[in-house]
């Protein structure tokens, strides 16, 4: 069984994260993100997956090279020499999709984070014997969402209506499909929206069905939406693999700590934090619903919440952050070193986006020119 994964192209909500690394390879809750999916695609049993990628394919296949050997996995891309929506790489992508097999296959966007029931999935395509199967999701405000409309006992598609006025379901599409091959013949070698141009026609013919998802969902591509898809997924690790999380008198709630990180004393860490390998927490530091990716240094009594804090950052003692991301190596203090950003000591930053290789000096109250609102 094979499967497509669309990367995307360049990440711009979660920028400065995306500036230099592809969107994929940005770690969330301690691995990249496309390494949830491919471990879950293994787990059910696909045995090639296809990155279609038009942003840094060199970095990203050059990180994923070793991981075809570990996960026993074979990983290959298909590059875009222009973005081609999300049908166009299906067909870019056609013959490293379809065998003499006839199996259906999986496409998944990469900014998902789930408990992927993908066995589920396939089970409720073949009892349904159509075309095309979508996973969906409840939503509590469907009117800022295109919503699936279809049949809760079948779960026959009947149409798609984008951003309803009156209410006609609470179920949006959550970006995860399993498609015959056929549906690779309906799309044109161009730049193709899969969910406008190629499901309304399936479904016009009664040959899409939708499946609920069971557990959270969230597209993690916004800082604020990334913030609650780690709170979501430490909860439901909490709930099916208590072991992995970490435990202690300094810890509070769900927090995921890397056995290569360091904690010092004094420290109340949670809750809702992931804290990356090789990071070092020193004493009497206060962390609470953030992702602190490898390589991190948070000094003496800093003070982070609701931020995503880039690879080799460093936050200065006594220092606030707020949600704020730091971009790769960021330092807070006066002395900038290469392209590190290093918040100084005792700076209070609140609400901002710090760029690669920036130093932040002064206290941030209020967003200014140099610094994007996270809104």
């Amino acid at each position: 069984m094979k499967a497509l994964i669309l990367v995307g192209g360049f990440g711009t909500r979660l920028r400065p994260l995306t500036l230099k690394h592809p969107k994929p390879l940005v770690e969330f809750a301690n691995k990249p993100m496309i390494l949830h999916q491919i471990e879950a695609l293994k787990d059910i049993g696909v045995t090639e997956v296809v990155l279609a990628i038009n942003y840094k394919p060199e970095e990203m296949m050059n990180f994923l090279k070793d991981f075809d050997t570990k996960l026993d996995i074979k990983i290959t891309c298909s590059q875009e020499t222009e973005p081609l929506g999300t049908a166009g790489p299906l067909a870019l992508a056609r013959d490293k999709l379809i065998d003499d097999s006839g199996e259906p296959f999986f496409v998944l966007n990469s900014d998902v984070i789930c408990e992927y029931p993908l066995k589920l999935m396939i089970e409720f395509h073949k009892a349904h014997g159509g075309e095309a199967s979508i996973m969906v999701t409840k939503v509590d405000e469907p009117s800022k969402y295109g919503v699936v409309v279809m049949e809760e006992s079948t779960g026959k598609v009947e149409r798609f209506v984008e951003k309803p006025k009156a209410f006609v379901g609470n179920k949006i599409n959550a970006g995860i499909y399993l498609l015959n091959p056929s549906v690779v013949d309906r799309i044109e070698l161009r730049p193709t929206s899969i969910e406008k141009e190629v499901f309304p026609k399936i479904a016009a013919e009664n040959k899409l069905y939708a499946m609920a998802l069971p557990g959270f969902w969230m597209d993690i591509g916004h800082p604020r939406d990334y913030i609650t898809g780690l709170i979501l997924y430490l909860d439901s690790l909490r709930k099916k693999s208590p072991s992995k999380l970490a435990t202690g008198p300094h810890i509070v709630g769900n927090v995921l700590v890397d056995e290569t990180a360091e904690i010092g004393e004094g420290c109340l860490i949670g809750p809702d934090v992931a804290i990356g390998p090789g990071c070092v927490v020193e004493s009497g530091v206060r962390l609470s619903r953030c992702s602190v990716m490898s390589g991190v240094t948070i000094k003496e009594h800093a003070c982070i919440s609701s931020s995503i804090l880039g690879w080799s950052s460093t936050v200065g003692q006594g220092a606030c952050v707020k949600k704020t991301v730091l971009g790769e190596a960021v330092h807070v203090k006066k002395t900038s070193l290469g392209e590190v950003v290093y918040v100084c000591d005792d700076v209070y930053s609140n609400g901002g986006v710090v760029l690669p290789g920036r130093e932040i000096e002064s206290s941030n109250l209020k967003p200014e020119s140099n610094v994007r609102v996270w809104d």
